[in-house]
């Protein structure tokens, strides 16, 4: 991981923030999982290999990735050397042709590690050669989607259909009759009527030239293997952030790896969220069912490996390296850190996590003491935000949270504020947990009874009991995590939190706490706010797949568009929407219920009560 710090020269602030993107070091045990991807894909007897990373947004999968490729890297210095290519899909999101790009990218590498090698002339010819393939796989690319498209050409799945046929016309090229010659001259002359409109567009073709789709592939492939076999070292290829691309662009790149599936010394290790491929599946290929998505993701991935979802030990071990990340020690005691965590983890199948004392002990470095406070905290920590249903112990959201906490901290500092890390990152918590109207009831709370609410009083005294009526009702929907929150240290009961209250309000706008989100929970969200109808099928399939620890923040997000509405006589768009999210999570429902009741009454209003509290 690499350290970013931000150092406003003018106040001499200096707040470390910790890089939201995949980490080479591992933080949860992922090595494991990694050396597992590493074993499967440099078994040469199982080459061609496809190897599935699944795991939901923010799970770590890039992170896996990072590492397996790591480790490969660390075998070729020991002498086993593999060309090892990282594509990330969701970087040429924007392009015409998903499938070229990835396609570009490979025949690139290829030509530079080629270069590499000294007095080899012949290798960087064949290497250039399959470059140029790829420039008519390309073309061919264009002709079937491009030219197409601007003609109003109907392709009838044309493109599909070449990159498929020659998935398989290796193994049956001995066996082909005259009528499947004459179908792949139908396609041929397909592809020749859509040429002209590139022609006559775009101008690339000569006039008397003429591409056969099924030669060119043939070509192309052959002309792969030959390549691969001088370099006599496999290829790895790490496909990422497949699931932030659009449906077709996700379809497309998936099909141009199916080009290289029958070839020899490949590997593909594709990152992705298998609920999000196949939601796309029906985008491309229409009328695709639910058993056809299935079948399309097991023929594509031969291996699919899930990365584990962390657990309290997990996040706690995550929290302890991102802590002793932020404190700039030297490269021997973080690692000594580091590997105790791993092998902590390792281990814990059949004895307890390591103490904190355990940890830092024969630990040489400045203010020990003061680390060893904060591991402390992050023991206390882990619990909460592993069991909340809102963060799950996502390693993606832990993160953004405590970032928050040090934007807080940071702004907190340059006012002049009194504010200590532990107040800003139990408020922080607090927002990310319980959402935005709970929130927005407790700053209510601060500001009505002077900085002090005595409900949070109540709450801290663990001599007594709470009132479960004194709690406001939009804390109602998780007291369970409000019982744990409150014996967070430090206790609120005694401070003044008018200014904590203030700076969060102030840096981060109520609209936004639950801004981030995944794709997955923004395309949700965007099709709860369209619904107009009681149900929905897209969105009952879109519920699906989101995170239930996003759930919440759609609903705040729904709730927050539904407070800009002026005129209640009739229902606005959105709110059966709403609905299906309070019928399918508990949570929603508590949240919207206690909205709802704020809301005039209107003869539609009653029915979706009384049906939401009639849900248990």
């Amino acid at each position: 991981m690499v350290a970013v710090f931000y150092s406003p020269k003018t106040i001499g602030i200096r707040i470390y923030m910790w890089p939201d993107k995949e980490s080479s070091i591992d933080f949860l045990n992922f090595n494991e999982t990694a050396e597992s991807i590493k074993d499967i894909i440099t078994e040469r007897e199982l080459m061609p290999i496809s190897v599935g990373v699944f795991g939901n947004w923010g799970a770590g999968k890039s992170t896996v990735l990072e590492l397996t490729k790591k480790s490969l890297e660390n075998d070729a210095e020991e002498g086993e050397e593999y060309i090892q290519i990282h594509f990330d899909a969701w970087t040429f999101e924007g392009f015409d042709d998903a499938k070229a790009a990835l396609l570009e990218t490979i025949a690139s590498e290829l030509l530079k590690e080629a270069e590499k090698v000294e007095d080899d002339k012949g290798l960087i010819a064949k290497a250039t050669e399959f470059s140029e393939r790829v420039d008519k796989i390309r073309l061919l690319g264009m002709l079937a989607e491009g030219g197409a498209a601007l003609s109003g050409f109907p392709m009838f799945g044309l493109s599909q259909k070449l990159i498929g046929w020659f998935n398989e016309e290796d193994e049956d090229a001995e066996t082909r009759t005259e009528e499947d010659d004459f179908k792949i001259d139908d396609v041929k002359d397909a592809a020749t009527e859509v040429s002209k409109v590139a022609k006559s567009s775009r101008g690339v073709l000569r006039p008397k030239e003429k591409l056969s789709p099924p030669t060119e592939i043939r070509k192309f492939r052959n002309s792969y293997s030959s390549l691969l076999d001088s370099f006599n070292k496999p290829l790895i290829v790490y496909v990422d952030n497949l699931d932030r691309c659009s449906p077709v662009n996700t379809i497309s790149t998936l099909e141009a790896i199916r080009l290289f599936l029958f070839l020899p010394n490949t590997a593909f290790v594709i990152a992705a969220d298998e609920d999000m491929i196949r939601l796309a599946v029906p985008h491309f290929h229409k009328g695709a069912s639910q058993r056809h998505q299935t079948d399309y993701l097991d023929k594509l991935i031969q291996i699919p490996v899930h990365v584990p979802k962390p657990g309290v030990a997990e996040v706690r071990a995550y929290l302890m390296m991102l802590i002793a990340s932020d404190k700039k020690l030297e490269k021997l005691e973080f690692e000594r850190i580091r590997s105790r965590l791993e092998e902590s983890l390792r281990l814990s199948w059949h004895q307890g996590q390591i103490t904190v004392d355990d940890l830092l002990s024969d630990c040489d470095m400045e203010n020990i003491d003061a680390l060893r406070g904060e591991f402390k905290i992050a023991e206390q920590l882990a619990p909460i935000l592993t069991e909340s249903t809102n963060i799950n112990g996502n390693p993606r959201i832990v993160k953004r949270l405590l970032n928050q906490v040090r934007m807080r901290l940071k702004t907190a500092k340059r006012r002049g504020m009194q504010l200590d890390e532990k107040t800003i990152t139990k408020l922080v918590i607090f927002e990310r947990c319980m959402g935005t109207q709970a929130t927005n009831k407790l700053y209510e709370l601060i500001d009505k009874e002077n900085g002090q609410p005595a409900v949070i009083a109540e709450m801290e005294n663990v001599e007594e009991e709470f009132n479960i009526k004194s709690i406001p009702e939009e804390w109602r929907h998780d007291l369970d995590f409000l019982d744990k929150w409150s014996k967070l240290q430090p206790p609120f009961a005694e401070q003044n939190l008018t200014s904590a209250a203030y700076l969060s309000r102030q840096s981060i706008p109520m609209g936004a706490i639950n801004s981030v989100m995944s794709g997955a929970a923004q395309k949700l969200l965007d099709g709860l706010l369209k619904q107009k109808n009681r149900m929905s099928e897209t969105n009952s399939k879109l519920l699906e797949l989101a995170s239930q620890e996003e759930y919440l923040s759609v609903m705040d997000a729904l709730i927050e568009k539904f407070k800009l509405v002026e005129d209640w006589d009739r229902m606005p768009l959105g709110f059966y929407g709403a609905r299906l999210l309070a019928l399918k999570d508990g949570k929603c429902k508590s949240v919207f219920l206690a909205y709802v009741n704020t809301l005039p009454n209107k003869m539609w209003k009653k029915p979706i009560v009384k049906e939401l509290e009639g849900v248990k």
